[in-house]
């Protein structure tokens, strides 16, 4: 039997896609953004609250607060993780080269997955890679995005063959650079080091297959085949990684959340709680990690840089220093780069 190598035609489609930001800093672009946000069921997993609470109490109230958040965070380009998200995109093209069309989507606001899905389409692409910006796994971003995509994908007569990356939380290139960032603070200068990390409801952990036990005693010591999907044991695999590259003990540092919405428990131990707590314990100097965000937005600058850093102070420390993201590294151009190489499918013969 003679076998041929099947010609492969037109370029790779890469979708590159972050959470998403408003428009502009306005109170009408963020009360837009804030409702198609918190109307996904996947974020917001309460139908009474996703359909009543949020759009009637919660969106009209924090479109204003966090409006002037987003003044304070915008630059003279625009929203910061937009701006970097474009540059990560105009980056990885330029790697990738000519056989790859690389777009740049947010699952919320513009640009949207829809619009970068119908380019992609348009470019004739032969094989089309996802990648969510999110190193960690969560069914209220990552899957999120994956339901997005077979949704847009859904209503389109040609579908070409599809890969959907899922997390890279111990990749260890990406573990690296994280490290190497911090190294520039010189750790061993501060008291103690935070990973802060998104929070999630703790329901949301529990839902998936295995996680009732989640939440309970060292479940998440290590990844094995019952939480390898566990955004919490995922984001301790993340802290244990970088930790270890730069010589922290486990005394050194601690793995927290933040950005809690609600009166539901959230996985903890509260960032906020957790910078009070040090500076009580005579803790003068932090620093802190984000490393569940790509990207410097709202909850690393403002937050953790400003918000925080301003309780620590009230509580009675003297400094809190926030290691910045990957934003437009070129290490982190090559890394994604390489990533979608990697989750790309060897070409058939």
């Amino acid at each position: 039997m003679n076998h041929t190598k099947r010609t492969q035609r037109g370029p790779v489609g890469v979708l590159l896609v972050n959470l998403g930001t408003p428009d502009e800093p306005g109170r009408g672009a963020v009360y837009r953004y804030l409702r198609q946000f918190l109307s996904d069921r996947r974020v917001i997993d309460v139908p009474f609250v996703r359909h009543v609470i949020m759009p009637l109490f919660v969106v009209p109230f924090r479109a204003g607060e966090s409006a002037k958040a987003y003044r304070k965070l915008w630059t003279a380009a625009g929203s910061p993780l937009k701006v970097y998200g474009e540059a990560l995109a105009r980056g990885v093209q330029e790697r990738l080269g000519n056989d790859f069309v690389v777009e740049l989507a947010m699952r919320y606001q513009q640009p949207s997955i829809a619009s970068a899905i119908d380019r992609l389409l348009a470019a004739r692409i032969r094989h089309l890679v996802v990648l969510p910006l999110f190193p960690q796994y969560a069914a209220s971003t990552t899957a999120s995005i994956q339901a997005e995509v077979m949704r847009v994908l859904e209503t389109k007569w040609y579908i070409p063959p599809l890969t959907i990356a899922d997390s890279f939380f111990d990749d260890p290139d990406f573990l690296a650079l994280f490290a190497k960032k911090g190294r520039r603070f010189d750790p061993e200068r501060y008291d103690h080091v935070l990973f802060s990390y998104h929070g999630l409801p703790e329901r949301h952990l529990t839902k998936a297959p295995g996680g009732e036990s989640c939440l309970k005693g060292d479940c998440c010591a290590r990844i094995h085949p019952g939480n390898q999907y566990c955004y919490r044991a995922q984001c301790a695999a993340t802290t244990r990684g970088i930790a270890s590259l730069l010589n922290l003990t486990p005394d050194r540092y601690t793995m927290c959340f933040q950005s809690r919405l609600g009166r539901d428990p959230w996985l903890q131990p509260y960032t906020e709680d957790t910078v009070r707590q040090l500076a009580a314990q005579g803790a003068r100097r932090v620093l802190v990690f984000c490393p569940a965000f790509v990207s410097d937005c709202l909850e690393t600058t403002i937050e953790i840089g400003e918000e925080y850093a301003e309780v620590f102070r009230e509580a009675g420390g003297q400094q809190l220093d926030l290691v910045p993201s990957l934003n437009d590294d070129p290490e982190w151009i090559d890394l994604v780069s390489r990533m979608v190489h990697q989750w790309l499918p060897p070409a058939r013969s």
